[in-house]
């Protein structure tokens, strides 16, 4: 385990990154009075396996009935005053 002042660190990031790598744990110091602890991380080395997508495909069917709800609104929406009917062109 190794201390270091703030400044030091600072100053000599590189370095003190190498010791942290190789599974060093470096304590930081402000006026020699420790406040932090870098240290490696365990498992970090492993990648998680990328997900598969489509696990749950067919799992939760959906019926035509939640559908419905979207023409509803939909007409909810474009006859509000938010959105006027469109002016229609004199012939």
């Amino acid at each position: 385990m190794t201390s270091a002042n703030l400044h030091e660190v600072k100053s000599r990031l590189s370095h003190y990154a190498r010791l942290v790598k190789s599974g060093e744990t470096v304590i930081l110091c402000d006026r020699n009075k420790p406040f932090a602890e870098i240290r490696p991380l365990h498992g970090a080395e492993a990648r998680p396996a990328r997900r598969t997508l489509g696990l749950m495909k067919g799992l939760c069917p959906v019926g035509p009935e939640f559908f419905a709800a979207d023409g509803e609104l939909a007409e909810a929406v474009e006859g509000s005053r938010i959105f006027p009917p469109a002016p229609t062109s004199p012939e």
